[in-house]
This record gives structure tokens, sequence and C-alpha cells, in this order.
């Protein structure tokens, strides 16, 4: 893809793969970003082109942009303050902080996220390009020059043209006057260009105006975004279109729940060995070899039997949750075994170290979304003790549109800043210091400590806001004290108590 260094102007560029034209701008001005405040810098015989009608689209278009991100973060209180005096007021939440005010929220746009908005310009200064170049006479071979030597994307076979928005109204793209949507998916197939795909991605999810995080390897995507009903609809459509995924992903395959943009708070794509975390090479373990997938009403079925069975049923059939603790202390299936590990890359030793747990059992596994579960349940087939491995199709995301009053309680975690989403009112899980049923997951408050914690709203007026007493009196001394420059990520002390891989008893 052109970078934001690279300056053209508007022309109609040829599709890699020889089906139609699509209008493209790529009026990337060098760096567009919201500290450049200065003179464009000299670039070449474009520098005459850059005339005052073209910096005044630019400025407009930032100033938009600017704006934009900003709304995109804006919150009303009761979704982050339990107290009802504060449910009428604005807030603005972002990088897991909470802005009162405009002038904060603004400063900190311009300090940490000027790279976004620099995304967001272009976006814009592309589509103001589009609506001007419908009325415009087609480009000259003259301006063959002035068209960017290297193509947009590097290679053929995953380029894929971009919805045309050309006549959507553009806060229909990125507006939060109606609730918007966050897609869940996955798709394992073979990319030869893993690269390119995400060249794509990234495109698409720009064009739209869709924040989120993608994973792509050589095994397939998996991804989550979020953005306006509009949006994610046209993102669904354009996968589905997609020649890679055609005849293996499905509409069914998307997960949805309310949401947007806000859930995330920023976009997040790349390419990785795999695209879900277990650390096992997946041409060691492939997806190939998964379990026997279960519908979720076949899935309900046999959890139905083995619950009705009681301890003869559980003899001889384990209901197996492979997420990770924090996510099935807040909601689980009714009899489960839920490991107590912190990750998914612990699944595999887990495992190793519980052998004789599973020997000649049924094993019943699900997880959020199902893709853990096909990776966790080949891995469970390779070591060849188990009697057969089962797994919940789409998993409890797709179970809870079918069953939302079933056999899973309490609440769905969820991998943004919703922390969960609920499908019926069960609360299981208990706060951190008085035992009260809460479980509305916040951010620990001893930075630089990441650790979710359960505290109640009574718990946090009286400063119990840690996830441990340990962290507790550690935040207590740093707030004192702040050592400049306090930014990286560490794990919590209380961590070392817990085990890494729990053995069970049998």
């Amino acid at each position: 893809m052109p970078s934001c260094c690279d300056v053209a102007m508007t022309s109609s560029l040829s599709l890699p793969d020889g089906d139609n034209t699509a209008e493209f701008c790529i009026l990337t001005f060098a760096d567009l970003e919201l500290k450049d405040h200065g003179p464009f810098p000299p670039k070449g015989h474009l520098k005459a082109e850059l005339d005052a009608r073209a910096r005044k689209k630019y400025a407009s278009a930032k100033k938009k942009a600017f704006a934009l991100f900003v709304k995109a973060k804006e919150v009303v209180a009761d979704t982050c303050c339990p107290m009802s005096a504060c449910q009428r007021a604005i807030s603005w939440r972002c990088c897991q902080e909470t802005f009162k005010d405009l002038t904060g929220i603004h400063r900190h746009v311009a300090a940490q996220h000027s790279g976004d908005v620099g995304q967001q310009t272009s976006v814009i200064l592309k589509q103001m390009a589009r609506r001007v170049s419908v009325t415009s006479s087609p480009v000259s071979s003259a301006d063959e020059t002035s068209r960017p030597s290297r193509p947009l994307y590097r290679s053929q076979e995953m380029f894929q043209k971009l919805p045309d928005i050309s006549h959507i109204d553009i806060n229909e793209m990125t507006s939060d006057s109606e609730p918007g949507q966050v897609l869940l998916y996955y798709c394992y197939c073979e990319v030869a260009d893993p690269r390119g795909l995400c060249d794509w991605q990234r495109a698409l999810c720009q064009h739209l105006h869709l924040t989120g995080k993608v994973r792509i390897a050589s095994e397939g995507i998996n991804g989550t975004v979020g953005g306006s009903k509009m949006a994610t609809s046209l993102y669904v459509e354009a996968m589905l279109s997609h020649p890679l995924f055609k005849g293996i992903l499905t509409r069914e395959d998307f997960k949805t729940s309310a949401g947007g943009a806000h859930c995330f708070t920023d976009l997040r794509i790349g390419v990785f060995e795999e695209i879900v975390p277990m650390g096992i090479n997946p041409q060691k373990v492939s997806y190939k070899e998964t379990g026997i997938r279960l519908t979720p009403k076949e899935f309900h079925l046999e959890v139905e039997k083995y619950l009705s069975q009681g301890n003869e049923g559980q003899a001889d059939t384990i209901l197996l949750d492979c997420r990770n603790f924090y996510e099935s202390k807040i909601g689980h299936f009714r009899g489960s075994l839920a490991p107590d590990i912190r990750k998914f890359s612990y699944f595999p030793t887990y495992v190793d170290e519980n052998l004789d747990l599973f020997r000649g059992k049924r094993i019943l596994m699900y997880c959020t979304g199902g893709i853990r579960c096909e990776r966790g349940s080949a891995y469970l087939r390779s070591k060849g003790v188990c009697k057969g491995v089962y797994h919940l199709k789409g998993g409890i995301h797709k179970y809870l549109e079918e069953f939302p009053d079933g056999f899973y309680r309490g609440k769905l975690f969820v991998f943004d800043e919703r922390y969960s989403i609920s499908s019926n009112g069960d609360v299981i899980s208990a706060c951190r210091y008085c035992g009260m049923l809460w479980d509305q997951y916040r951010l620990c408050s001893t930075q630089p400590c990441r650790q979710l914690v359960l505290a109640c709203p009574q718990c946090q007026l009286k400063g119990f806001t840690a996830c441990c007493p340990l962290c507790q009196k550690k935040g207590l001394a740093l707030a004192s004290a702040p050592p400049p420059g306090l930014s990286f990520k560490e794990e919590c002390e209380c961590t070392g108590t817990r085990r890494q891989v729990p053995v069970e008893r049998i």
C-alpha cells in the first residue's frame, strides 16, 4: 500500500486482476500528523500542485478526522460509573483512561493518536476525491507519470476491491447516534500470502472506519472489529466476496454483539505464526486434526444429558472450558471443568500434566467463539488418550444466540473495552474484597499492572481498586512518589502465587 509519505494526485487505477477500474485518491500528503503544523516539505514537481485549495481541504479533513476520533471515544457515564448521579454526564474513554472534559481528551488524542487521526484524514481525503472524480473527465495518458510506480498491494492474489462508499454519508459510516456492532469471526484456510492479506485488511478496516484486532497467518485469519452497523455490514460482504474465503467462510461464521468502534482503543492488524496463540507450530498440530464440531443445539443436548446423569455421566465425560480463569470466573457452563490457567498458551502444558484425567473420557469442549477449541481439540486428539473429542461450533457466542437461558450462566468475557456481554441476568462471581455478587471487570488501578479486578462500587469508594492487597499497597507507594516515565507493562506480584499450570485431581 502507499505510505503516508507518498504523494500523488487523483487518478483511475486499473485493478491488478484486470476487473473494473476503481477511483483512488492517494492525496497522502507528507506525514499527516497533528503535530506538523508547518508548510509541506518540497516534493519535486508536485510542490506547485499543493496549492491553497489543497491545503484548505487537508486542514478541513484533518479537523473532521480529529472530531470523529474524539466522538468515537465518547461514552455516557453509566457505562463506566455505577453511581446514578453521573448517568447523564458525558466522558471519553481511551487507552484505559477516562477523560471528564474535552480539553483532556483533545490533549490526549493530539499527543498519543496523531497517526490514527492521520489515517482517518487520508480516508476522508480519498472520499472527497472520489466525489470530485465522478464529475471530472477521465485521466489522460499524460497523467500516467503521476501514478505510483508500485502496486497498491504486494500480491495480486490477495488484492480485492474495497467497497464503494461514495454514495454513503460519512456520518452513517462513523456515527454513534445509533448502536453500532462488534464482529467476531475466524476462518481456517491456506493463506499463500499473509502479508498481502494483511495489507488488504488494513485498507478495508481504515476504509470503513473500523477499529479492532485482526490476526493473520498462513493457517487463516482471526478477527474482531467494531464500527457502525453500515460499516460492519460492508465488512462482512467484503469478506464473503473475497476469493480466498469463498466457499469456506459463511455469514453464520460472524458473531455479532452491540458495540461499535469505541469498544477498541485502535486498529491492530498483523501477521503471526498462529491465528490463536496456543504456542504450538501449526504444522505440528494442525487445525485439520480438530475434534468433532457440534452445533449449539447438539451441544445443548449433550450438556443436558451430561448433567442429568450426575456422577455417572461425569465419570465418563468431561465438560471442558478451555478459556482463561478470569473468563470462566464470570461465566461458564454448569458442571464444567475450568482450568486455572492465565493464557491459552498454557493449555497444552495443562493437558500434558493431566493426561490421566482425560484418559478414556469423552471431552466436550467450549470457548468464546470456537477458535481455541479448533486447535485445543486437535492437541487433545494428538495425545491419543480420549475416547472422543467434541467442541461447540461457534463457541459460547453462538450458543447464547439460540439458548440465552440455557446451561451457560453468567457473563461472556470479551477481549475489548466492554470486558463482558450478557444474555441473562445471572451474576455468578463476587467482589474481590467484600464478597458481594459482582461481575464487572476493571483494570487494576496500580500502574503499570494490567490485571483485571472485580471490585464493587462500595469497595471502589473505599479505595479498594487494585487486583490484590500486594498491588494495593504498591499503588499507594507509587501514588506518593511516582517514578518518571512509568509506561511499561508488568505482571503483578500476586501472579507468582498462582500455579501457571494446575494439576487437576482425578
